[in-house]
């Protein structure tokens, strides 16, 4: 079997539109139904809407847990929530996958204590990008919150800060079951991160 991947030159928002383009033709060809993309702010999932329709697709969004940011109840903007659920995009809120509780050790504690979920949140980062590591953490996500099933495989979005670089095809897994996940294809990924 081959299978071509798309490589960007540097990671960031502008590739969104190229990435969502390529998630959209590797969906039909592969037939698979579950696509899942980080959104914090809903903005990305607002554009994935447009192209993934809800008849079609499960098209899941997922945002950073509440108080993410110390003091900011919510980074996922209220209109843009509710276009999405009018539009039956799922929406999963939750603690990352990959850090969690760890997260306040290390951002509250000098010297810094890094968990171990931490440290492999940061190894994905540092080999593969930013963009790897969220398309992991968000599918792991997903299971977790029980909007997508195992029985499939699904197509996972994820970024360097805003917007999306970089697609994984993956065979999904929960948090608790992390070595079950399989990522059978990179779709596409920054060449620098």
């Amino acid at each position: 079997m081959e299978s071509n991947i798309l490589y960007f030159e540097k990671a960031g928002p502008q590739n969104t539109d190229n990435v969502l383009q390529i998630v959209k033709k590797k969906a039909e060809e592969k037939k698979i139904k579950d696509i899942i993309l980080a959104s914090t702010t809903g903005e990305t999932a607002l554009k994935a809407m447009k192209i993934f329709d809800s008849k079609s697709y499960n098209l899941v969004a997922v945002t950073h847990a509440s108080y993410f940011i110390k003091g900011q109840y919510q980074e996922l903007k209220d209109e843009n929530k509710k276009i999405l659920l009018d539009h039956k995009v799922k929406i999963v809120t939750g603690v990352h996958a990959l850090s969690g509780i760890g997260r306040s050790y290390r951002s509250d504690i000098k010297p810094p204590i890094w968990s171990f979920t931490d440290l492999l949140g940061r190894t994905f980062r540092s080999i593969l990008g930013d963009g790897f590591k969220v398309c992991i953490e968000v599918a792991l996500m997903a299971v977790d919150s029980g909007v997508v099933t195992l029985d499939n495989d699904i197509l996972s979005i994820g970024g360097k800060g805003t917007g999306a670089d970089t697609a994984l095809l993956l065979t999904p897994a929960s948090t608790s079951n992390f070595l079950d996940l399989k990522i059978k294809e990179i779709v596409c990924k920054p060449l620098n991160y």
